[in-house]
């Protein structure tokens, strides 16, 4: 597997990169399999730098905060007007209710709102499934939108997407043994932080030692934050190698 950042600011654009987003790709069947998750503001030009859109095969979206889906808007536009003519449908993978709330984010009719452009999915936690080359399963996150961590693996490799979370067994132990927990980190430790809604660093960090995870990438620290302070603070708890997602920083798995 390949993972490549396409964005990662926190919470909202920052001015070196857009909100989250992120490319996996994998071979399959004589080609290469390209699943996007999440496109948060600003990320669908933003991932034009890195593969044409048209060549994705499916999008999964963690939650529908706007920093995390809102671009799925430009994407509909991309799809349906290019000037050969509308594109063939691909898979979104989302909560309940995704394909209504993209048909209102853009000012839609629910019906048929982007169902013409995107076959809409629900994601089932606990429950297994495949998306091309990859085995996929899901658990729920701790945000106040219904919001999912994402397991993928191919090969005998795997990836681990926390999506937006509070802490949570859920995630944690869907994180065990993963090659690449691509966790966010929000919150500094140690400060009152709202109940529920984001990790900090530390908690990553502890996430990633309790996990026995392989490598740890933070991500989704917001701009007003200094990313290496995150990884700082991850650094106390987790021995393993550590990154901090920058746009375009590319792992291979």
């Amino acid at each position: 597997m390949r993972l490549t950042v396409v964005g990662c600011a926190g919470s909202f654009p920052g001015p070196d990169s857009p909100a989250s987003c992120y490319l996996v790709e994998a071979p399959y069947e004589g080609w290469t399999y390209r699943l996007v998750l999440d496109l948060g503001n600003g990320a669908f030009g933003a991932l034009q730098r890195y593969t044409d859109p048209y060549a994705v095969d499916a999008v999964g979206l963690s939650h529908l905060h706007a920093d995390h889906c809102v671009d799925m808007c430009s994407y509909y536009v991309a799809r349906k007007y290019h000037p050969d003519g509308p594109r063939s449908r691909i898979p979104v993978y989302g909560p309940f209710g995704t394909a209504d709330r993209l048909a209102m984010a853009y000012g839609l009719p629910l019906d048929p709102g982007m169902r013409d452009e995107f076959e809409f999915r629900a994601w089932v936690a606990g429950e297994a499934g495949r998306l091309g080359p990859f085995a996929v399963s899901v658990a729920p996150a701790c945000h106040p939108v219904e919001a999912y961590a994402l397991r993928l693996e191919h090969e005998g490799r795997s990836l681990v997407y926390t999506g937006d979370t509070g802490p949570t067994d859920a995630v944690a132990d869907l994180a065990r043994g993963a090659d690449l927990l691509l966790s966010e980190a929000t919150f500094h430790d140690g400060v009152d932080n709202p109940p529920d809604l984001h990790l900090t660093g530390r908690q990553a960090g502890e996430y990633a030692a309790r996990g026995e995870v392989r490598r740890l990438v933070l991500t989704h620290v917001p701009p007003w934050y200094d990313p290496d302070e995150m990884a700082a603070e991850a650094r106390s708890v987790y021995s393993g190698p550590l990154d901090v997602a920058r746009p375009g920083a590319v792992f291979e798995l």
